[in-house]
């Protein structure tokens, strides 16, 4: 059969009444197929101050270059999308290789890369504090459209450079504040009972700080793909549609409305839409989790102990939106909260060690 068109024999040169019918290739490139590498590299120095603190400060960062990816390279020609669009052309009839819905061509030719300032401090405050905090500036760049970091298709297969931008993990700012404090009360009472019962317990909290991850933003409905093969039958790679965006975004930050949604539009038919992978943000982090808990000795010979513990987590019952409608043709959801993290729970759990 051709691979022009598998409905002709080679042999013969006549279209066949019942050819082989093959929905899809998957292949390898022979020009583009390097070995994949990765370059990691840090440096830091650390510095102790006062008796029992230190603070270091670092920068860390990977390149990882010729990194696998799958393109579909039966494309048509771009001038057809619009009928493509409207279904006046069968897609069949306008692509290079007649009859194949999808040549998934493999090649080693994503790059990325993650570069970050990291800061900590840890300081033994007193005799009964210690306290922990950590900060983190950083941006992961990277092609990948979601975020398992499947490069597997491409939201623009003409353009390549489309699908670059912020990694859907990248998290510009996150900040970490933790705390041990043994509480002093009943410490120097001279009532066993009481020294033992109600003394000796300790708090300790975890506060965590981020800001959000980008969203991916799509347009969905009739331009949703562009025209072209949307993924599922016959192999095809997934092709996304983003919206045109012309203004500025303010983030409103309501149960009603996270960004404001005004200055999206839908493109030219047959056109790409110009919003930047990465462009809009989803909420971030704003959590505490506080715990007390005693241990109670049994025996030190055999290290022998039972743990009380009370544990309560959003401990402030901060409402934190997990996730954005980001598909613009759903205008009812569209930049809307649809999820949160959940609100506070508490716990409470009692061990025996022995």
């Amino acid at each position: 059969m051709s691979l022009s068109n598998p409905s002709t024999s080679l042999a013969t040169g006549l279209t066949e009444t019942n050819p082989i019918s093959v929905n899809s290739i998957t292949a390898l490139s022979q020009t583009d197929y390097k070995s994949p590498v990765t370059y990691q590299f840090s440096f830091g120095v650390e510095q102790q101050f006062a008796r029992n603190s230190v603070f270091d400060v670092s920068y860390v960062g990977n390149q990882s270059r010729h990194q696998f990816a799958y393109r579909d390279i039966n494309l048509p020609d771009p001038s057809v999308l619009p009928d493509l669009i409207e279904k006046t052309v069968s897609y069949n009839t306008v692509l290079p290789y007649l009859g194949y819905s999808s040549i998934n061509m493999g090649a080693n030719d994503e790059n990325a890369h993650y570069n970050a300032l990291q800061t900590s401090v840890r300081s033994q405050w007193t005799k009964d504090l210690s306290i922990q905090a950590s900060y983190t500036f950083s941006r992961a760049m990277d092609p990948a459209e979601s975020f398992g970091g499947d490069n597997t298709g491409a939201f623009d297969p003409y353009d390549l450079h489309y699908d670059w931008g912020p990694s859907m993990v990248d998290a510009t700012h996150i900040g970490v504040v933790s705390f041990v404090y043994d509480l002093p009360i009943f410490r120097s009472t001279g009532n066993h009972f009481t020294k033992t019962v109600l003394g000796g317990w300790e708090v300790a909290g975890l506060w965590t700080i981020q800001s959000g991850f980008p969203l991916q933003i799509t347009l969905g409905g009739a331009q949703g793909s562009n025209g072209l093969n949307s993924g599922g039958a016959g192999g095809a790679l997934g092709t996304t549609n983003r919206p045109d965006f012309n203004g500025s975004v303010t983030y409103t930050e309501t149960p009603e409305q996270w960004f404001t949604t005004a200055g999206f539009s839908t493109p030219a038919l047959g056109a790409w839409g110009d919003l930047k992978k990465g462009a809009i943000r989803g909420p971030g982090r704003d959590n505490w989790n506080i715990s007390l808990f005693k241990s109670f000795l049994i025996s030190e010979a055999h290290n022998s102990r039972f743990e009380l513990r009370f544990e309560s987590f959003n401990t402030f019952n901060h409402t934190q939106f997990q996730n954005v409608g980001t598909t613009f043709s759903n205008a009812s959801q569209f930049g809307v909260p649809v999820s949160a993290w959940d609100p506070r729970e508490l716990q409470f759990a009692a061990k025996l060690i022995f």
